[in-house]
């Protein structure tokens, strides 16, 4: 993780366009060459996040999701920026759309779509791979036509395939999702 000084801080954001934030401050950029800057705040002072910092748990996922052949984003840098208590990963987004804005295109059809999930879903599960953060708003169809994850802070590499009791957890994180309920 790479110290980061304000002024630079300044510099990488300078005409960048926030695409999310909270009552904390910015929390998404796109920055101008069209990376994105995703930062992230520690919210207690006593937290794993003090030792794994959530923006190089972001890009050491990155790197197992690309060894299990699973597409997410490209990670350029990570950064501590001591000027605003953040750290931050910089990097490529993943090309594509997700399922949710999918959904809404008039030529697409949802049972297609729907499909495509649960088999990659089943995919994820077999892999190991418990993304905490799963809804249809995480997952890119690329222009390749194959699915990824994004926001992949929240994301934890078992080694072996899931059991049937985490399984049920990322169905029911799924369902909370109103935005969702038409994929079951």
């Amino acid at each position: 993780m790479q110290i980061l000084q304000h002024d630079d801080y300044l510099a990488l954001r300078k005409d960048g366009k926030v695409i999310e934030q909270d009552g904390h401050g910015d929390k998404v950029i796109i920055l101008t060459d069209g990376t994105f800057l995703k930062l992230f705040r520690r919210k207690r002072l006593i937290t794993s996040a003090a030792i794994w910092p959530y923006a190089q748990r972001f890009a050491d996922n990155a790197i197992k999701l690309k060894q299990l052949g699973i597409p997410c984003p490209e990670v350029i840098k990570v950064y501590r920026i001591p000027s605003i208590e953040r750290d931050a990963v910089h990097y490529h987004p993943l090309p594509g759309l997700t399922l949710r804005q999918l959904r809404e295109q008039p030529d697409i059809c949802p049972e297609n779509i729907r499909e495509r999930f649960w088999a990659f879903i089943d995919k994820v599960h077999e892999l190991g791979i418990y993304f905490r953060s799963m809804h249809l708003g995480n997952v890119v169809l690329t222009p390749e036509g194959e699915l990824g994850l994004i926001d992949i802070s929240d994301m934890k590499l078992l080694g072996t395939r899931l059991s049937n009791t985490l399984k049920k957890r990322n169905f029911k994180h799924i369902k909370k999702n109103q935005q969702d309920q038409w994929v079951f």
